[in-house]
């Protein structure tokens, strides 16, 4: 069954969402000329039903994967089980799976909003808003249980990628990982890793956690004809997945590293009393590239 998508649209850009499928972005287009600015969903990725087909959903109460089987809260161990096919460990929290309700909707900005009682009751929104090819996302969770537990926030942005694309989003640091793709030691940057400056992809596959990030980053795609400028706010870390031989990448704003729950002094996590609330925004900003101009 095909699910009930909305539409925003400024003077350069056109946005598509699909509140049943965990709040995902469908598809951010330029309006001239129908360019994907996040990887395009066709109809097919679309009746998946899978957010991960998708061109963007969000991360609550928790970005990527945690180990052991769940994690300490004050009052006791939270258990949790794997909830994805394609991983043994609990990922992505619990919001992109469920189905979201539209609080306010106008032409440019949408707000939609999911009253969650999995893991522990939460309420997350998300606003949505287009101006002037900038696409703003503000996430915002506020913790409902009567017991606080721990709370985490990111964004899942898929991002085409072909030769020549290139990446800026400087950052101090870098956690290695193991074969579960845990992490195991906070590393200095490999040369081929440091995006200090507009940097091609690695050829070997990355799915790592970078530290000590500033919130911005430069998405050049000189094959396509644009550039995406991106700012976070309340993002000190992002996550850089770049899986071998497909046409697509991804660089993820969040809260706290990849099983931030196991790590020593939870960096990033928030621990929330009943009806406290944590935030984290991001903002992507549309630029056409100028063609080369030959030589006279």
């Amino acid at each position: 069954m095909t699910p009930t998508l909305l539409e925003l649209e400024d003077e350069t850009t056109h946005l598509t969402l699909a509140p049943e499928l965990g709040a995902s972005i469908v598809n951010w287009t330029v309006r001239s000329t129908g360019q994907p600015l996040l990887r395009h969903s066709d109809a097919h990725a679309l009746n998946t039903g899978l957010p991960g087909k998708l061109g963007c959903f969000p991360l609550i109460p928790w970005s990527n994967r945690i180990a052991e089987g769940g994690f300490d809260c004050p009052d006791g161990w939270l258990a949790l089980t794997p909830n994805s096919l394609t991983d043994p460990l609990p990922i992505h929290g619990s919001a992109w799976q469920q189905p979201w309700d539209v609080v306010a909707q106008s032409e440019d900005e949408v707000i939609l909003q999911l009253d969650s009682a999995t893991p522990f009751a939460y309420r997350a929104r998300q606003r949505f808003h287009l101006s002037a090819g900038k696409l703003s996302i503000e996430l915002r969770v506020t913790h409902l249980a009567e017991k606080p537990a721990w709370h985490g926030l990111g964004l899942h942005p898929y991002l085409p990628r072909t030769p020549n694309t290139r990446l800026q989003a400087p950052a101090r640091h870098v956690w290695l990982c193991d074969k579960a793709k845990l992490p195991t030691e906070l590393s200095a940057l490999p040369v081929e890793w440091d995006f200090q400056q507009l940097k091609s992809l690695p050829e070997t596959l990355v799915d790592n956690g970078f530290c000590e990030w500033d919130g911005h980053c430069l998405i050049r795609q000189p094959d396509l004809g644009y550039e995406l400028q991106g700012r976070a706010t309340g993002s000190d870390y992002y996550l850089l997945y770049c899986p071998l031989g497909l046409d697509f990448f991804c660089i993820e704003p969040v809260s706290h590293p990849v099983n931030a729950h196991h790590l020593p002094g939870r960096p990033g996590l928030r621990l929330l009393e009943q009806g406290q609330s944590t935030e984290l925004g991001f903002t992507l900003q549309y630029r056409p590239l100028q063609a080369d101009v030959p030589n006279s």
